[in-house]
């Protein structure tokens, strides 16, 4: 594996301050990932507990060599009784948005659930104005679904989001 070669890996304490300025600085989130303050401190309780891999969410750093160039997400969302699948989500550094570090990472790490877990579907959700990210999940492999409305609450409003997936036969193929 080359030094240039994008890579997902479990995150150390020195990562935290990214994760910390991606999800609570106003200038780093972006426009579709400011959504208020909140405690910070939470992501190093749970580093501290479990370095933020549970069974129901994770964390993993999105470095190329040895920079960090921000972090992916993924909890399980409930499907039936008995089936999950997983939702992902991306932050990236504002000075690497736009440079395909997001879409891949974000393939990365569909591969990684679909080789660790059992699940069938990997999902991400996205604001209909969010058009990069839209982008970026559809050169990942990812297929448009549709709009749910009303969704997901920010900056006084509630919005519109796109849902994205891809299938363990998709990805494989």
């Amino acid at each position: 594996m080359g030094d240039d070669e994008l890579r997902l890996r479990p995150v150390g304490g020195d990562d935290l301050a990214v994760i910390e300025r991606l999800t609570g600085d106003p200038e780093a989130t972006g426009e579709h990932g400011w959504l208020g303050w909140f405690e910070q401190w939470r992501f190093r309780r749970r580093w501290e507990e479990n370095g933020l891999i549970e069974d129901e969410r994770g964390v993993l750093m999105v470095v190329r060599g040895d920079e960090r160039l921000g972090f992916v997400s993924w909890r399980r969302q409930s499907t039936s009784l008995r089936s999950y699948c997983w939702n992902i989500g991306v932050a990236m550094r504002p000075e690497v948005r736009g440079l395909g570090y997001g879409t891949e990472a974000q393939r990365l790490l569909a591969g990684y659930l679909f080789a660790h877990t059992q699940v069938n579907r990997v999902e991400a959700i996205t604001e209909v104005t969010n058009t990069a990210e839209q982008w970026a999940l559809q050169k990942a492999g990812f297929t448009r679904e549709g709009v749910l409305r009303g969704y997901g609450f920010r900056d006084g409003a509630w919005r519109d989001v796109m849902i994205y997936s891809v299938l363990r036969q998709e990805f494989e193929a």
